[in-house]
Order: structure tokens, then sequence, then C-alpha cells
């Protein structure tokens, strides 16, 4: 089956790469190739060894900073699920985001996110599972290899990036919790603390945030458990210490620093969709002929482009995934199922 995602629009592999130490990595690709196996062969840990203890520390609080994660950089594999466009600059990247914990406006995350203590850290996996518990992050950053996922971001308000992730793939969890027949969902919670996210302190979202997928769009293999971004581990402003993503879909899917992952018989009801149901659905899939109600989605601006008033992008099904994603969705009426 043919993986990697490409497009008339994209660049040249020569044109690729908006950041000096970006680009030197991509050209020791070949290099890292050889040289991944023996530098991550930690990381494919056994079950036994991964899942060894279950902490019983709880969700982090406190207000020290990211680094206290005592990685920094992050050994990945190139994948062949990568798309080859240009990627957005780590600045917009790590300054333009939501995540209304940490406040509504876009540069907030990157202004009070240094609040966010990302060690101790522990997951619980909970729910319709064989082997449920609560597991430490590092534990679960080390249960399979590391790969870089180069996606595209599309947000339902309208605007894009290209986003080179560190993670591997959402069904490598799944193998080793092991999820009985009666799990039809997978729900994630995120850490909802006011100590450390002023934004939790408003009433814009009913908290914590919460968001779903199906199992089988949980076990597809473009669905990353997300540990990093570019060479480095997650900032705390794009959901560290780690996240999903959900590239096909608009980027509210993807849920940021996970505290819960919950295997479950029911749709879950998602934040989004709690408060706005009329705007909002389950699976949010990028469709270019379902607008928003109050905006078009048939096209995208890509941030880093020049602005409000830069060319905008036609959007594509799927994000342009559909070759991979689409028969997850055989026989729905994507209009009304949205």
């Amino acid at each position: 089956m043919l993986i990697r995602v490409s497009h008339p629009d994209d660049p040249r592999p020569g044109e690729i790469g908006s950041r000096e130490s970006y680009e030197r990595l991509r050209g020791r690709r070949a290099l890292l190739g050889a040289a991944v196996g023996a530098a991550i062969a930690p990381l494919a840990a056994s079950t036994a060894s991964a899942f060894a203890a279950t902490p019983t520390s709880a969700a982090p609080t406190g207000a020290a900073g990211a680094g206290d994660d005592p990685v920094s950089k992050l050994a990945a594999k190139p994948s062949p699920l990568s798309t080859m466009e240009r990627p957005t600059s780590l600045e917009d990247v790590t300054g333009y985001n939501n995540f209304y914990e940490f406040g509504t406006d876009k540069s907030d995350p990157k202004r009070y996110a240094h609040s966010l203590r990302v060690r101790p850290w522990t997951v619980a996996i909970e729910g319709e599972v064989a082997k449920p518990g609560r597991f430490d992050v590092d534990d679960l950053r080390r249960i399979a290899t590391l790969e870089e996922r180069i996606y595209r971001l599309r947000c339902v308000e309208g605007w894009s990036m290209v986003i080179p992730w560190i993670g591997y793939s959402f069904s490598e969890l799944m193998k080793r919790v092991q999820p009985t027949g009666a799990a039809k969902f997978v729900e994630f919670v995120t850490l909802a603390d006011p100590r450390q996210m002023p934004g939790v302190r408003s009433s814009v979202l009913a908290w914590p945030y919460t968001e779903g997928l199906r199992i089988d769009e949980a076990a597809h293999p473009l669905t990353l458990l997300t540990f990093g971004l570019y060479d480095e581990v997650l900032p705390p402003q794009n959901g560290a210490p780690m996240r999903v993503v959900v590239p096909w879909k608009y980027g509210f899917k993807s849920a940021k620093s996970l505290v819960a992952i919950r295997f479950v018989e029911r749709q879950p009801l998602t934040s989004w969709h709690r408060a706005a149901p009329q705007e909002y659905g389950f699976y949010a899939n990028v469709n270019p002929e379902v607008d928003h109600p109050r905006w078009s989605q048939a096209t995208e601006r890509r941030i880093g482009e020049g602005g409000l008033f830069a060319r905008r992008h036609p959007t594509r099904m799927f994000n342009g995934y559909g070759e991979q994603v689409a028969s997850l969705y055989a026989g729905m009426d994507l209009r009304k199922e949205y």
C-alpha cells in the first residue's frame, strides 16, 4: 500500500526545510537511518519492562516549568507516512496555538504554559482493557520506536501548518493494554489544573477538555501518540508531555497534555460537541464541502505564508489523507455525520 502522501503543490525535496537545525537533521537522514537502531534500542523495551511498575502518584500539580523533563532531544527514525510539504517554522509552531487551558488568544499558550509541570506525570489507562493501570509517561514513551511524522495540521478556524511530530502509532499502545471486544471508542482526557493553567478558571469550556475517536480510527496507523516535534520533546504550549495527533481531522480532535485514556463502549461526549453541537460534530473530519456555520471551509490559510492576506490554499478532503482513511467512513453521509 502506498503511504507517502504527495500533491502537485508539494515543494521539490531540495526546497524542504524551514529551520537550520532541522535542515541539517534531514540532511543526515541516511546516517540516522543506519544509526537509529542502536541509538534508540532501549525504546523497544518489552511490555513487561516498560510497564513493570504502576506509579501511584496523581496527575501533576505545582508550578515548576517544563525544564523538569529529563529529556530534551528525541532520536526518531524517518517515516514513510510523512508528507513532503515544507514544514512550518518552529517559531510559528510553538508561538501560534489553540490551548484554551492557558487562554483563548493564540499567543497565550506560549506566554503562560511555562507554568506547566511535566514531571512527575502519569497517565491512567482505563475502561474496557485487559491491562488497565496508571503509567509513567517515560515508560509510555519507551514502548515503541519513535518516528518523525511530518503531518499537515488543519484547524477548524481555517488555518493550517505542517509539523514534524515525533511519536509512534497509537495502535502500539493498544497492543499492550489489549482493548476488549466491548471497547468501541477511545476517550482522551486532558489535564485541568487551575494552579498551572489560568484558562481553566474561565467558563469558555467545561473542564477537563475531552476528545474521542472510534476504536478503528484510534487503531489507524496515522493516529500518532506524540511526545515531540522537530527533534525535541513537546513544548508545554504544544501539549507536553504527551498528546495525540489525528492528521485527517480538525486540530481540536488532537487532545493535548493527556492524563487519562479510556476505552469505552459508548461514544464519549467531547468538549466542543458539548459546548456547541450545532458547530462541532464528533467526527470533525476535514471536509471542504461542509462549512462551519460561521465561515467557509473550502480554503485554508497556511501560517507563515504572509499573514491574513496571503494566498489561500484549497482545503483537501480528509486534509489530503483520504487515500489512507476514506475506507473508515464507507457508507456514511459525511455531510450529516460531520
